[in-house]
């Protein structure tokens, strides 16, 4: 018998409903808070500690990846607790509950969420704890504690000459009470908040004393590096390992789950021999597919399943029976790889009774999971050490190459560091998903009245809850890891979160349209896949921006004057697309030989709209200039703001430009940055980014640069060209499309 989710619960309800309360339970609190005396440190709270040498720290639950945490976070306690950015020492924060991120309930980094989650409890944590050294102070001095100020690192008596600095009062602070509502800084007061200063981890980056997981060194450290098959699901069937065993340097020859591992004294000894290694694979679960395969299956998947009902404003099939035409397009995306310039790479060190593991990761927490999962130890007997990443964009949210170190030091019983070569990394990624989009809308009187948006491919958490599920409970026992991953499924969008990977932008449609159709055809061919920057709003951007593009064509309309029709009652997008209009001069000619286009877009609460200009050259695309115009709500910091979404256009003209994974008989086509390539300097286009002053809560700004991006130079060549691009990546002759 097969049961749908709904029914599954009914069952559940009725036989085993306790397993169902169980999982609502939330996990232990493993974090001490109050007065070292034998260190002469006092936590007031999980994110910050002061000492008796007028010392700072700030436990930052969010990774570093190039985002700007490190910096924004410690800004926001900075501007609280009263103590210059620069005097305050962030430290990567032990996998706690106190740490997971709200949204998700795991301690993970993504979605652009960190300054969104962290606004009010890091703000907060820092006015209580100034509240607390200011009450001591008082109680000193005998005086009110209302006439007392703070300022920095330092609470001024009120007499205004005498001060008194944090580590003196740091042992009497841990005593008070603070009985009142703490009251926020005013935005009139403010020093660092909205202000544009240096990032904080600048010096250690440039300086090469940032310690990333790549650069990690233990007394006795071994090194590994592991052969995984070919083709996805395939399986050892046999390996000469006896050969490579007697290489100079090697120690170890070992199959783990994920292939054959080969453990040197160094990296390069194991390196020169996987080059004998011989690993004969059993393909008989293995992926067989290439890309035209997936994308035939897609069409077919649309053809005979229209989708669930994501959205349903009005009635779209009757708007399009009445109509006086209907318009249809598809849209193709392919497969991403992640491109960090750190590879994959992690250090675990197995001591018998506990594991400590080393890694650049956006999920300590998943990482201890996958670290448990091969050895015999417990999720308690395993600590994670974030380290700084070199890139994320999702990939390490994936913590199979902690999983691999692990394992293999779990075999040999010393620190071993297992590093990923760039092949290995573009050919074994976990990819954002091909897509495929099927576009149909209904036009009367040269008025839109109808959109149907079905979207076809997987979706991500299929993939990500065999780690995610146990490291919300990592209480319970390992042989139920599985099981709560399927629980998880089973009750997705019931008793968990829905996930909506596939449909996001798609549902979020802004236009004043009456009647909208959204569906989403679910089918996945079995390509690993995982989340990638901006995720589901990066194909769902293409494909709705580009279609609007199409309809203000086919009306015969401005694609700007289009849009702004239809967004008079969203003034926050109504605002960015204004602001870009006028930045780039849409309404006077582009100079000779160039376009431009323009897409309007909202992802992780922000909104953005941007203008590209391009021409083409040397039978290539070429990309002169790209306006923004950006509402992410109050602002931490306007620098990093600006270099995100700077970061974000490169990282999604990469994408339309040269971003394509393949596959033939199931096996990866690309290897390194010859074939998949990121965008060079000497292609780079001036960016101009405009960045709304914005009373509103802050939103992210890692991800809302990419998806517009795509969709404008996609609308841009159309403009130039005559020919519309539908698949990507975009391609400069019409010949080739």
């Amino acid at each position: 018998m097969t049961l749908n989710r709904r029914d599954f619960l009914k069952v559940s309800a009725g036989t085993s409903g306790s397993l169902v309360f169980a999982l609502a339970l939330p996990g232990c609190s493993g974090i001490q808070t109050g007065y070292r005396e034998e260190e002469g440190a006092w936590k007031p709270d999980a994110w910050l500690e002061l000492t008796t040498d007028n010392k700072v720290y700030f436990t930052l639950a969010r990774v570093e990846m190039g985002q700007g945490t490190y910096t924004g976070l410690t800004t926001l306690i900075a501007e609280e607790l009263e103590v210059e950015p620069a005097a305050i020492t962030p430290k990567f924060a032990p996998v706690a509950a106190e740490y997971r991120n709200p949204l998700y309930k795991l301690q993970l980094t993504g979605g652009s969420t960190s300054i969104a989650t962290s606004w009010m409890p890091l703000r907060q944590a820092g006015a209580e704890a100034r509240e607390m050294l200011i009450l001591a102070a008082a109680r000193v001095w005998e005086v009110d504690h209302s006439e007392c100020t703070a300022f920095e690192g330092h609470v001024r008596h009120p007499n205004g000459v005498d001060t008194l600095p944090y580590g003196k009062l740091v042992s009497l602070a841990s005593s008070e009470t603070v009985r009142h509502e703490v009251e926020l800084k005013p935005q009139s007061q403010w020093r660092y908040i909205g202000k544009a200063r240096g990032r904080l981890d600048a010096r250690a980056k440039s300086t090469g004393t940032a310690e990333y997981g790549i650069d990690i060194e233990l007394p006795g450290m071994v090194y590994a590096v592991v052969t995984r098959p070919p083709r996805y699901g395939a399986r050892v069937k046999s390996f000469n390992g006896s050969d490579i065993q007697a290489m100079p340097g090697v120690l170890n020859v070992l199959e783990i789950e994920r292939g054959v591992a080969i453990v040197a004294g160094k990296y390069w000894q194991a390196r020169k021999a996987q080059q004998k290694l011989k690993v004969e694979w059993d393909n008989a679960d293995a992926l067989g597919l290439s890309t035209n395969d997936v994308f035939a299956d897609y069409h077919k998947a649309a053809d005979d399943d229209a989708g669930v009902r994501e959205r349903d404003d009005g009635d779209f099939a009757d708007a399009a029976a009445g109509a006086e035409r209907v318009l249809e397009a598809s849209y193709e995306q392919p497969y991403l790889a992640h491109a960090t310039l750190e590879p994959m790479n992690a250090t675990a060190w197995y001591r018998g009774d506990s594991m400590e593991v080393w890694a650049p990761t956006q999920a300590p927490d998943l990482g201890r999971i996958a670290a448990a999962r091969v050895s015999d130890l417990s999720p308690d007997d395993i600590t994670i050490n974030t380290t700084f990443l070199g890139g994320g964009f999702g990939r390490r949210l994936t913590q199979d190459y902690i999983e691999e170190a692990a394992a293999v030091a779990y075999s040999v019983k010393t620190p071993v560091k297992v590093i990923w070569s760039r092949e290995e990394d573009t050919r074994h990624d976990l990819y954002r998903p091909a897509m495929l989009h099927r576009m149909k809308a209904s036009v009367s009187g040269g008025e839109v009245t109808g959109w149907h948006h079905q979207v076809v491919g997987p979706q991500i958490l299929d993939w990500y809850v065999r780690n995610a599920a146990p490291a919300q409970y990592p209480w319970s026992p390992k042989f139920l890891y599985d099981t709560l991953g399927k629980v998880g499924l089973m009750a997705e969008g019931i008793a968990t979160p829905k996930d909506i990977s596939a449909i996001e932008g798609a549902i979020d449609y802004p236009y004043k349209v009456a009647n909208v159709e959204v569906r989403h055809t679910h089918t996945d061919p079995g390509v690993p896949i995982t989340w990638w920057r901006s995720v589901g709003y990066s194909h769902n951007g293409f494909a709705a921006e580009t279609f609007m593009d199409e309809l203000a064509r086919e009306t015969g309309k401005d694609p700007y004057e289009f849009r702004r029709a239809l967004i008079a009652h969203q003034p926050r997008h109504r605002e960015v697309l204004d602001r870009v209009v006028a930045m780039s001069g849409w309404k006077a000619p582009a100079p000779s030989g160039r376009a431009r286009g323009v897409a309007l877009f909202q992802s992780f609460g922000t909104y953005v709209a941007q203008v590209v200009e391009a021409s083409i050259e040397n039978d290539g695309i070429h990309v002169h200039r790209v306006w923004c115009a950006v509402d992410c709500g109050q602002v931490v910091n306007p620098e990093i703001v600006r270099d995100q979404i700077e970061g974000g256009i490169i990282f999604g003209l990469t994408a339309a430009l040269h971003g394509e994974i393949t596959l033939q008989d199931g096996e990866v086509q690309q290897s390194n940055f010859h074939d998949y390539p990121l965008m060079r300097n000497y292609e780079l286009p001036e960016i101009i980014v405009d960045i709304v002053d914005s009373d509103e809560t802050p939103t992210g700004v890692g991800e809302p640069g990419v998806p517009p991006v795509i969709p404008a130079l996609g609308n841009a060549l159309f403009a130039l060209t005559g020919e519309r691009q539908r698949k990507l990546p975009l391609k400069a002759a019409a010949s080739s499309l």
